[in-house]
């Protein structure tokens, strides 16, 4: 009888991990959210440099709005995608990336983007308000914001650069 118990576990954990192993990343996962359709909920506030960012203030482009903390592993790992991404759009001016702290300190994120790169807004969410009004979970989580300011995408989990190219591209071909 134990040798069969044991022979049960070992079958579900290989599934289990197979399963795991071959599902889509997080970084490809669009989930729902109550905000796709309807106008982003403002962000206003600091910038790392000090001036006072809007985010209404960025519309006539589309805006990814990345919540993310510096001691999230995910994050850490989607930075340099997020810089690429970046860099692709420089000259198109088409997209800007609007980052929000998460249960985060300013000076850790200064660090980091002194040590890592990536020269979008940085704004802080001092008491989560933003974070909650989007319904954010946890870190990292993205929305992509149409040119009029209206919620498109909702990402779970760390985005790469190719991902948030196909869903630009997508999002541009719905407006055609």
């Amino acid at each position: 009888m134990a040798r069969w118990s044991a022979a049960g576990v070992a079958l579900v954990a290989v599934l289990l991990v197979t399963l795991l192993a071959t599902r889509e990343p997080a970084a490809t996962q669009v989930a729902s959210s109550a905000l796709a359709g309807h106008a982003a909920p403002e962000i206003a506030g600091r910038e790392l440099s000090g001036a006072t960012l809007r985010l209404s203030s960025l519309r006539g482009r589309f805006v990814l709005v990345n919540f993310f903390a510096t001691w999230c592993t995910p994050c850490q790992r989607e930075h340099p995608e997020l810089v690429k991404f970046t860099q692709r759009h420089l000259a198109a001016d088409d997209v800007r990336v609007l980052a929000v702290i998460f249960d985060d300190d300013a000076a850790n994120v200064r660090r980091f983007f002194a040590a890592e790169g990536g020269d979008w807004p940085v704004v802080a969410d001092p008491r989560g308000k933003v974070a909650l009004e989007y319904g954010v979970r946890g870190p990292p989580e993205s929305f992509l914001v149409d040119p009029d300011g209206f919620v498109l995408t909702r990402i779970v989990g760390e985005v790469d650069a190719d991902g948030l190219d196909r869903l630009l591209a997508q999002a541009g071909a719905a407006r055609s």
